[in-house]
Parts: C-alpha cells; sequence; structure tokens
C-alpha cells in the first residue's frame, strides 16, 4: 500500500534552499502559459468535447483585456443531456474494481505533479492568486486525489466483514456510490475544491456533472480533459454556464442523486432547501465562514500580526478561512495595531504572475463594488486605519486592485464584523477579559477556522475546548486561520459553513458520496 505525502512544493523549496529554482521554473512556466491564453474550450458530455458558437470570455482579474479563455453558455439541455449521459453510466462506473478507480486518480494526480508549475501559472492568471498561492492550490489537488487513493485502498473499498453470534450467517457492511453527483465549485480554488469534490465523488463509484465557476473554469477544464478518456463516457461531464441555469438545472434534477457545494452561505442554504424539500438526498455544503483570531496579552505580538495579516490578505481574504476580525486584549492592542497596519502597508501589490507580488487582484466588477461599499460604512461607522482604496495607478487600472484594508472602533454588533465580505478587509475589535474573547469570536452564525495567538497554556487548552470552529490553530504565524493540509487538517466547518461535519481531505470524507449496506447470508 502506498504512503501519502503531501505535494508542498514552496514548503520543500525553502527547507531545500531551493526557492530560486522554484521562481525559474515557474517564469518558464509564465511564458508557456502566455501562449496558450485566448483559446476556445469546449463541453464535455458523454465522453465528447462540444464546441459552441455561443461563449462567455474569462478575463484575467489582474487585465480585464487578458482573455484567459472562452467557454460555451451551457442550456439547460446541454446540463440535462450531461445528467443523462452520467446515469447512463453509472452501472459500468460503479462496477469498476475499486482499485482500477484507485490507479486512474493516482495517474492523474502524477499527471498534475509533472505539470504544476504549468498549471500553477495558469492559475495566476485565471484568478489572481499569487505563485505561492497557486502553487498550493495544485499541491492541494494533488493530494485530494493521492490521499482519497489511498483511502479508498486502504479501506478495500469501503468493504467491512462483521461478526455474527449464528455461525451460519455471514455478515459485512458493504459502502455503495448513491448514483449521480452534481458537483457546484467556487473561484477561489478552481483546481483543489472542484476537483477534491470531483474526485470524492467519482473514486467511490458515482458518476458526475461538474459544473465549475464562471470566473475560473479553466483549472478545472484541465482535470476533466485528463480525465474522461480513461473512464466510462458519461462518467465525468463538464459543463459552464451560468448558475441561474446549469446550476438550477442540477439542483432541480430529480436524476442527481447528490450534491456537493462550495460558495457563498445564500447560496448554499437556498440549494440545500430546494435539494431536499422532497427527498433525503445527500447535499455536502461549504458554506464560509467570518473566522476570529484572538490575541491575548500573552502573544508574541510579532507572531500574531504576521499571523494575522497572512490570513486576512492571502488571495485578497477571498477563502473561505480568512481571518476577517481578531479580537485583542486592551493593554497590548496599541502596540499589535501598530505593527499589523506597518507590516500591511508594506505588502507589495501588483500582476499576480510577478515574483515579489503579495496581493492580486480581487476577483472581478462585483468584488470591487463590494469593497467601495464596504469601505464607506467603515468611514461612517468606524476608522479605517491602513488601506480603504480601489488602485487605479498605471499597471494597475485595467484590474480589479484594492488596499488591504484594516477597521477599527465598530460595534461587536457591526454588519462588518458579522457579515462574510471575501475581500482584503479586516476587523479589530478590542476586549478585556478571556471570557469576553471567547464569548465574542463565537458570536457569529458560521463555524469554519480560528486562531489564538498566546505563550500561556492554559488559554490554549481553553480555547481548544470552547471555540465553536471546524478547524482552529494556535501560535501560527504563517497564517493565523488559512493553509489547512489534506491529512493533516481537515477542513470541516461547523454551524452555517458546512452541512455535514466531516472535513475535506480526512478519513470521514468518502464515505459521504456513499450509503452502506448490510449483506447476510446463511449457510
Amino acid at each position: 500500500m502506498s504512503k501519502f505525502q503531501n505535494e508542498y512544493t514552496w514548503g520543500n523549496a525553502v527547507a531545500n534552499n531551493s526557492t530560486e529554482k522554484f521562481q525559474t521554473n515557474f517564469d518558464k512556466a509564465i511564458n508557456k502559459v502566455k501562449n496558450e491564453l485566448g483559446k476556445k474550450y469546449p463541453l464535455i458530455i458523454n465522453g465528447k468535447e462540444i464546441h459552441s458558437e455561443d461563449c462567455f470570455e474569462v478575463k484575467s482579474p489582474s487585465d480585464t483585456e487578458i482573455i484567459v479563455g472562452r467557454f460555451p453558455k451551457a442550456t439547460k439541455e446541454n446540463t440535462q443531456d450531461a445528467i443523462s449521459s452520467a446515469r447512463n453510466s453509472f452501472e459500468e462506473w460503479s462496477g469498476t474494481s475499486y482499485q482500477k478507480r484507485v490507479k486512474i486518480f493516482r495517474d492523474c494526480a502524477d499527471f498534475f505533479s509533472k505539470q504544476k508549475f504549468f498549471l500553477a501559472a495558469l492559475m495566476t492568471f485565471e484568478n489572481g492568486k499569487n505563485r505561492i498561492e497557486a502553487m498550493g492550490d495544485v499541491d492541494e489537488t494533488i493530494d485530494f486525489m493521492r490521499f482519497y487513493a489511498l483511502q479508498l485502498e486502504k479501506n478495500e473499498g469501503f468493504c467491512k466483514q462483521t461478526v455474527h453470534p449464528n455461525i451460519n450467517e455471514k455478515t459485512q457492511i458493504v459502502m455503495k456510490p448513491y448514483g449521480t453527483w452534481g458537483i457546484i465549485a467556487p473561484f477561489n480554488f478552481p483546481a483543489a475544491i472542484a476537483v477534491g469534490m470531483t474526485t470524492g465523488a467519482l473514486i467511490t463509484g458515482n458518476t458526475a456533472v461538474l459544473k465549475p465557476a464562471s470566473n475560473a473554469p479553466l483549472s478545472s477544464f484541465q482535470f476533466a480533459k485528463f480525465l474522461y478518456p480513461l473512464i466510462p463516457n458519461g462518467a465525468i461531464n463538464f459543463v459552464t454556464g451560468s448558475g441561474r441555469i446549469v446550476g438550477k438545472t442540477l439542483i432541480e434534477s430529480p436524476d442527481i442523486d447528490g450534491i456537493a457545494f462550495t460558495g457563498s452561505r445564500e447560496v448554499g442554504m437556498k440549494g440545500f432547501q430546494e435539494f431536499t424539500k422532497t427527498t433525503t438526498k445527500p447535499f455536502i455544503a461549504e458554506m464560509g465562514g467570518k473566522n476570529p483570531v484572538i490575541v491575548t496579552r500573552h502573544a508574541d505580538l510579532d507572531k500574531a500580526s504576521d499571523g494575522v495579516m497572512n490570513a486576512a490578505f492571502g488571495f485578497g481574504g477571498q477563502k473561505c478561512s480568512a481571518c476577517s476580525r481578531v479580537y485583542v486584549q486592551n493593554d497590548i492592542a496599541d502596540q499589535f495595531i501598530t505593527k499589523i497596519v506597518e507590516k500591511t502597508k508594506r505588502l507589495q501589490i501588483g500582476m499576480p504572475w510577478k515574483k515579489d507580488t503579495f496581493l492580486g487582484p480581487v476577483i472581478n466588477e462585483d468584488a470591487k463594488i463590494k469593497f467601495e461599499n464596504s469601505v464607506n460604512l467603515a468611514k461612517k461607522d468606524g476608522k479605517i486605519i491602513a488601506g480603504g482604496t480601489v488602485l487605479t495607478s498605471s499597471g494597475l487600472d485595467k484590474g480589479h486592485f484594492v488596499e488591504p484594508t484594516i477597521v477599527t472602533k465598530l460595534p461587536n454588533d457591526h454588519k462588518l464584523v458579522k457579515e462574510e465580505l471575501f475581500l482584503p478587509f479586516l476587523c479589530i475589535q478590542r476586549y478585556d477579559s478571556f471570557d469576553d474573547a471567547i464569548k465574542l469570536a463565537n458570536q457569529t452564525e458560521y463555524g469554519l477556522t480560528a486562531g489564538i495567538f498566546s505563550d500561556d497554556d492554559n488559554q490554549l487548552e481553553e480555547f481548544f475546548s470552547k471555540i465553536q470552529a471546524g478547524v482552529v490553530y494556535a501560535n501560527r504565524f504563517a497564517s493565523a486561520t488559512t493553509a489547512a493540509l489534506v491529512s493533516s487538517q481537515p477542513f470541516v466547518g461547523w454551524k452555517y459553513s458546512g452541512s455535514t461535519g466531516k472535513g475535506a481531505g480526512g478519513e470521514n470524507y468518502l464515505q459521504q458520496f456513499m450509503h452502506s449496506q448490510t449483506q447476510t447470508r446463511c449457510d
């Protein structure tokens, strides 16, 4: 049996003092990607590539004059064809041995590993992630495929013998796939989340219709294009287009047996309610967060300011795990604020494919407008102490660039403190006692990630005991709330952050795509 090991490209480069080699390889990949931009791509339905003249343009959020690719606007009929194709292929694919399914996904992971610099470079144009963030996304994609393959192998296809007191009854539990799944993926992890959810469905013997985010469909197309010739026609279908057509058709179809969704709480809850209103079919949802960090008087403030800044402003706060509110004890608040403001102002903003860029653009015009509205509200009800500006200087004027922004003096129940923004926008709140901090951190409808900075072991134990979130960290200065690793840190949301309580990249994840059957043979 294979042993799982994270791909961990940038981390290994740092550990091996080979970061310059990493950058050189990325430079070469950028040049290769530039020759690929602007191409037309097809739908994939029933093992065929289907082209269309009715396309939408995927524009780089860094420079909207750069066309990343052109994708078909799938119709309701296209989506229904994809669903029918998936259902028709279910018997053949589910009857494929788990060993063969394991091999296929390991081969796909190996392909991604060999192409990872190209795939990461592509992503920097597609959704604006910087080099390290994009590579992390591709690494996580590889990790998901390999980890889920190992889990299927380790559990022998999820078939387990059981013991019966009557020696004449032979019993076992077999987990079997549900059928056909709709996969609805977000823009922020266009490879990792899209491929991770689809792999969960497919490797367990289900068939799938994958709808990527319209802002970033190209990364998951690379996966579908590699995979579809290796599996039965229709086992995977790739359908691009609007959520109002493709997503709606998937959720409303009686022929879809399960949905895996990652996106906003609003869209996720509407989808969940619609999909399950007359049935008990599974709906696996991850729906964002409003993630807190607590900084106590016992914290190392250099580490705390680094950790909060990286978690708040990495990829422009456009992660469901991003830190968006930090609770700082009163007697060290001024020191903490001084440090984080100074560090934030030094962050390099620019084209994400450039070597030294930390922060690229937000994803689209709507996000930029939301930023402006949030800034206006912060000016009215609080105080902006860093950022707050849409950037239109030469070189950035064709993209959606905004400053990382820090706000203080908002009421604890303010909209900006309570609602997920998905922007580089951090609210700093003060507190007196540690009990207050825990209560304030938990006063949210979300429960995805949370962090703390303290050198007091008792406080750490209390934090881990009382915090209401699925992924929690202590003293993590690389990033206080983000960058969970597959296998090591399964990614799971509590409350409105998730629907199942079982984390992606964890040992329980695959079982969500199957239901169990108890089998008995009598001699």
